[in-house]
Order: structure tokens, then C-alpha cells, then sequence
């Protein structure tokens, strides 16, 4: 993507009133408390980081960024730019456990990272990207076209985390906008995605039927009457619903990022718990009162990100 446009003001704030802020507000305000980490129990999120690497970010945007990726023990990052210095600046602000692994660049220069505390997930043998043959290309009934790749081809990874082994697959689904056209090239991509998680998870071959999609979908409603949600779903994905009972659009209107899994293999594993970390419900509240709603949300999407977060948690044993 474009970078947004940088905003024509400046609003410098105190990192440590903010990030106090921002951790009180997760903690009270009804329905957003993250569980804390613990050994028994995984954390895993999602998070399209606007442009990253490519919007002129300062240390302290580096170091909310990353304040909220500590909260979670493994986690998907989309729109992570060619240019990994945007990645390495994030990194530079968490504990030396976490590690990162991450694809070649796609799409828009984009590549897909994972971040991942080592001191209690490791990475098994198995990462790649989704690249379905030419043979497996499907039309749809009411879709003229035939599915032919994707734009930015979805990756993954195997991870270990106490006796659960889970595979992340990581997508950032193509969007283009709502014509006849656009709206079947993004239909096909998700099918794709719901349709290799599927076999995957039935293969003989698998090491894990614990298939894991997160990220950014491009989904606008959870809803049977939406198209998107209907190819994601149909091959028996399931996104659980969630305390906060928001978008992760900052609008708060649209459900773009999802984490789904398979519920006859993880349900055992699924705590209930799950949430959207509105962190722009809780930062820069002088900016808002100075300067309104327009320039607040042009302030947020380019020094920390359009989307917000999506969480869900994980029981290891």
C-alpha cells in the first residue's frame, strides 16, 4: 500500500504517560483485560502495522508498537515493508527472547512476519507460503474469473508451545475495492486459503491438524450474508466471537483482521477468550480534545497503524 500521508502537525507526547494509559485502560475498561501471560496458557494476536518500515515513525511510535506485541506470546504481523528496518526498530524495543521470522515480499513490497517469544514457543521445521498448483484453480458459480494466486502469497509457520503444535498461516487477502471484479479476485483468494486449510488439516501428512488463519482478510462483516465471511467459512473455519464486540478498523465498523481455526481439532485448546485491542480508545486523549476526531485518527494510522489488534488464547496442555 501507499504510505498515508504524514500529518502537517506535530504532536509529541511523554512515552511513559501514554503507555501508562494504555495499560490501565486494558486492564479496567469493560470487556478489553488481555489475560496475563502464563505458562500454562498461549496468547496469540494479529496485527496489519500500517506501511511498516516505510511511514516515518519516531522511537517512541516503535516503542507503543512494541509495548502492545508484548502482551501476546506469538504474533502475525502483515504489511511489514521490504525494508525491514521497521521491523528491526520494533524488535529493538522488546526482550531479547523474542525472535522473528519472516517471508520474502509481495504484493505491494509487502512480506508477512512472526514474532515469537522464544522462552516459551519454538519454531518446528515446517514454513513456507500457501502456493496452490495451476490444477487446483476453482470458478465459482456466480464468478467469472478463475482463481490464479494470490497477490501476496499467504505464509506460514509451525510452532511448539508446551504440547500444543499449531500451524499460523498468515494472509493479507487482496482488496482493490467493491467492484464486481475486485470483490471475486478477493472471494477466490479466501476460498483458497479456507480450502488448503482444510486438506492440510486432513492430510496424513500433517504435523499438526491444528491449522491457525490470522490476519488481515479484508473481511467486511461477520455475517452469513457477506460474501468473504461465507468463503472463509465454508470449509468449516469458525471465528469466535469476542468480548470487545468491535471491529479493528479504527471506525470500529469493519472486521478486516480474524483468527480462525478448525473447532473439531482446537477446540480443546480454545480458552473462550478472544479481543480487539482498541488502543486508540486509550492513547493521545490531548490530541483528541485539541485537535478532534480528523486529525486524531490521521495522527494514529500513521504513527502506529489503521487496524487494531485481535487476540485469542490458547490452553499449551
Amino acid at each position: 500500500m501507499p504510505p498515508f500521508p504524514k500529518p502537517s502537525f506535530s504532536f509529541p507526547y511523554r512515552l511513559e504517560r501514554e503507555r501508562s494509559e494504555l495499560q490501565a485502560y486494558m486492564a479496567t475498561a469493560p470487556g478489553r483485560k488481555i489475560p496475563k501471560r502464563v505458562s500454562t496458557r498461549l496468547l496469540v494476536a494479529t496485527w496489519n502495522v500500517a506501511n511498516l518500515g516505510v511511514q516515518d515513525r519516531t522511537e517512541n511510535d516503535y516503542a507503543l508498537i512494541a509495548e502492545i506485541i508484548s502482551w501476546f506470546d506469538v504474533i502475525a504481523l502483515q504489511e511489514v515493508n521490504d525494508n525491514l528496518a521497521g521491523l528491526e526498530a520494533i524488535r529493538s524495543h522488546l526482550s531479547s527472547d523474542y525472535a522473528a521470522v519472516y517471508s520474502d515480499a509481495g504484493g505491494n513490497n509487502e512480506r508477512f512476519a512472526f514474532l515469537y517469544d522464544t522462552a516459551k514457543v519454538s519454531l518446528r521445521e515446517e514454513i513456507g507460503e500457501l502456493a496452490p498448483p495451476p490444477r487446483d484453480n476453482k470458478r465459482l458459480r456466480d464468478v467469472r474469473r478463475v482463481f490464479e494466486g494470490f497477490d501476496r502469497s499467504p505464509y506460514l509457520a509451525t510452532f511448539e508451545a508446551g504440547t500444543f503444535v499449531f500451524t499460523l498461516v498468515t494472509v493479507h487477502l487482496f482488496y482493490g475495492g467493491t467492484g464486481t471484479d475486485d470483490m471475486a479476485r478477493r472471494t477466490l483468494e479466501t476460498l483458497a486459503v479456507a480450502r488448503w486449510a482444510d486438506i492440510r488439516r486432513k492430510s496424513k501428512w500433517a504435523i499438526t491438524r491444528d491449522v491457525i488463519c490470522l490476519g488481515d482478510f479484508n473481511l467486511p462483516k461477520v455475517s452469513s450474508d457477506d460474501k468473504i465471511y461465507r468463503a472463509l467459512t465454508y470449509r468449516g473455519l469458525h471465528l469466535p466471537p469476542h468480548q470487545t464486540q468491535i471491529g479493528t478498523s479504527l471506525s470500529g465498523d469493519k472486521h478486516y483482521d480474524q483468527i480462525a481455526f478448525f473447532p473439531q481439532e482446537t477446540n480443546d485448546q480454545f480458552t473462550g477468550n478472544s479481543g480487539v485491542v482498541d488502543f486508540d480508545g486509550a492513547l493521545f486523549a490531548g490530541l483528541w480534545r485539541k485537535r478532534g476526531r480528523k486529525d486524531f485518527d490521521a495522527f494514529v494510522r500513521y504513527h502506529l497503524s489503521d487496524h487494531r489488534p485481535m487476540w485469542v488464547e490458547f490452553r499449551m496442555q
